[in-house]
């Protein structure tokens, strides 16, 4: 678990803003999505997880227990999201509004944190790539 929790900065994406399109995120908030740089924090503490997003525009803080449902508020509705721990990675699985899957895996080692995301039903995945700061 040590590797997974730390602080990290971005480095690189790749496939990003396709990935936003897919999901039906407007042409200006995509651009404006795909060229941030966020500061990306998981802790632990107990059975608690935390995952904080920060940009100059948002901070998104997620806060979670393993296996447990939990509702991420998101600009086309809530997303009903379950993340658990597998090998040393946490996946979270989340259901949006009209069935919509998408999933996302934090892949951290010693050096960094590989976020993968998604889109069950096209396909489409995007990679969001940390260095541990």
């Amino acid at each position: 678990m040590s590797k997974i929790t730390g602080n990290y900065v971005h480095q690189k994406n790749e496939n990003l803003d396709a990935y936003y399109q897919t999901l039906g995120v407007p042409y200006v908030a995509r651009k404006m999505m795909s060229f941030t740089s966020p500061k990306l924090t998981i802790t632990n503490e107990d059975d608690e997880w935390t995952i904080t997003t920060s940009t100059t525009l948002r901070t998104i803080t997620l806060k979670f227990k393993l296996g447990e449902e939990y509702d991420e508020d998101m600009p086309k509705g809530k997303l009903r999201s379950t993340t658990t721990l597998e090998n040393d990675s946490l996946k979270t699985v989340s259901v949006g509004p009209e069935d919509t899957k998408i999933t996302r895996v934090y892949s951290c080692t010693d050096d960094g944190c590989v976020l993968t995301l998604r889109h069950d039903e096209s396909g489409t995945e995007a990679k969001r790539y940390f260095k541990r700061a």
